[in-house]
């Protein structure tokens, strides 16, 4: 099959581009640079640019693209940035499979349980409405901008991704190491739930998606089996074997990261019904398992 990804240099792009190739699949690359060989294809998320002639053939598009929502304090200017490169990026790939004479089967488009907003210890599914804030209203934005893709008849699944566990980057390269060196603690009360998934859930989910041509829509992609920061605190300190002793009061996280505070104190608990009610099987389903995981393939 021939598959077509954008943000294939981030964690989870790496992870998934590598999977795919392993299984004989050929992968069109999507930079913003100058391509470099046959396999990738230029585009410009924030002019709404893609050179549609390399998707031409293409089965399949994962859109995995967007700054990183954790990379930089929540100014105003770095919201607007991280929102353009998702809205508009978004908007600018279905659009270009809206106007292939043949388009692809799928289009599978990020998204982030984030969407739910803050819903304390109320578990959620696909089914629940969007939350309120920064995040919930991005993620609404996000998923409303594929829809030339979905009025041209492709699959649309948009993939509400929770915190990916892995030591390769994302939040947990960046918990690992302090962890490590006993300085983790919980964060605030401790009692917000943390949607977490196992990269190798992750990719595994994708490539599910992929595959399962009856999915379409919001696919939550996180454990069936989620934690609160506390419970995770505890786990991380008994798969390193080291203490945990500290905690960040939530007046300190807010001062520190301003906006982006909310997004850490705040509870998603997030379950995967569409995944498991299509037969989906998690690998780690449960935190121990996917630490442990995580640390072993980093």
């Amino acid at each position: 099959m021939r598959i077509a990804v954008t943000g294939s240099s981030g964690l989870i792009g790496t992870a998934l581009v590598r999977s795919l190739r392993e299984d004989g699949h050929q992968v069109v690359r999507l930079v913003r640079r100058p391509p470099r060989g046959e396999e990738e294809v230029q585009w410009d998320p924030k002019r709404q640019w893609v050179d549609t002639a390399g998707l031409r053939g293409c089965e399949a598009v994962v859109h995995l693209a967007g700054a990183g929502v954790g990379d930089h304090r929540w100014t105003d200017a770095y919201k607007k940035e991280i929102r353009d490169s998702r809205v508009l990026g978004t908007a600018a790939i279905a659009e270009a499979v809206a106007s292939l004479d043949v388009p692809p089967r799928v289009l599978v488009s990020g998204s982030a349980v984030g969407y739910y907003g803050d819903t304390g210890e109320r578990a959620v599914d696909e089914s629940a409405p969007p939350g309120h804030g920064f995040l919930a209203d991005l993620c609404q934005e996000w998923e409303e901008a594929a829809a030339a893709a979905q009025e041209a008849g492709v699959r649309t699944v948009f993939t509400r991704t929770g915190l990916v566990i892995s030591s390769e980057g994302g939040a947990w390269g960046r918990l690992f190491p302090l962890f490590k060196l006993g300085l983790g603690g919980r964060m605030g009360s401790g009692r917000q739930y943390w949607s977490f998934i196992a990269l190798h859930d992750h990719i595994a989910a994708l490539r599910h998606i992929l595959d399962t041509a009856d999915l379409s829509g919001p696919v939550n992609l996180t454990a069936p089996t989620p934690v609160t920061n506390r419970e995770m605190t505890t786990a991380m300190g008994r798969v390193l074997r080291r203490p945990t002793p500290f905690s960040v009061p939530a007046p300190a996280l807010r001062l520190a990261l301003g906006e982006m505070s909310g997004d850490v104190l705040g509870s998603v608990r997030a379950l995967p019904r569409r995944l498991l009610d299509s037969a989906f099987s998690f690998t780690y389903p449960h935190v121990d398992e996917a630490l442990r995981a995580a640390l072993t393939s980093g």
